[in-house]
């Protein structure tokens, strides 16, 4: 018997506490560490803000981040009083703007493309399902009293394409076997003598 029930316990709300085993801690903090630097940066540009964030390890190493950089945070607020004419976030801010509508056009082509590929295969899925239900691949066995007036019509033109193929291959067999002297072997046991 095949078991319905979940084979893990998915995923579960961790309660906040400090975490005694000093390991268990520092594999928590390097696991953690760049989620919540994503975190501060998204939170820094919805608001249009500076952060300057710094977090010590459980080893008493600092690690500090700062959005757009530490250095332009820096600058901030140590020329508090000064008017900032500072280019390079300007400059930042300028390739920032670029590169995300390089990445949106990159995106939409892409997505695009992706659109066309599955319309594609649904075309083809069609296809397949309606050549297997009308058995497209012997079109020539299809009933004809089965048939619509679209597919009378198509058969017709099919049929029409097979006897003018068969008329060409006709006539080149004619002017081959004008060519030969005495008789022409037709393939299906006849002979035509010339006279």
């Amino acid at each position: 018997m095949a078991s319905t029930g979940r084979k893990t316990r998915g995923r579960k709300k961790t309660q906040m506490k400090m975490i005694e085993n000093k390991e268990d801690r520092l594999v928590t903090f390097s696991k953690r560490r760049l989620g919540i630097y994503k975190k501060i940066s998204e939170l820094s540009i919805l608001c249009g803000t500076e952060i300057l964030f710094i977090v010590f390890s459980p080893t008493g190493k600092p690690f500090s981040f700062g959005c757009p950089s530490i250095e332009s945070v820096s600058n901030h607020f140590l020329s508090r009083n000064r008017p900032i004419n500072d280019n390079t976030n300007i400059l930042i801010e300028a390739y920032r703007m670029v590169r995300t509508n390089k990445l949106v056009q990159h995106y939409n082509e892409v997505h695009s493309q992706m659109d066309a590929i599955k319309r594609k295969k649904r075309e083809l899925v069609s296809a397949q399902q309606t050549s297997e239900t009308n058995n497209t691949n012997h079109w020539w066995k299809t009933p004809i009293h089965q048939c619509n007036p679209r597919e009378l019509d198509e058969l017709y033109s099919r049929f029409s394409e097979l006897a003018h193929l068969f008329h060409i291959a006709w006539c080149k067999k004619i002017a081959n076997a004008s060519s030969m002297p005495t008789s022409t072997y037709f393939g299906n046991g006849h002979h035509r003598r010339e006279f």
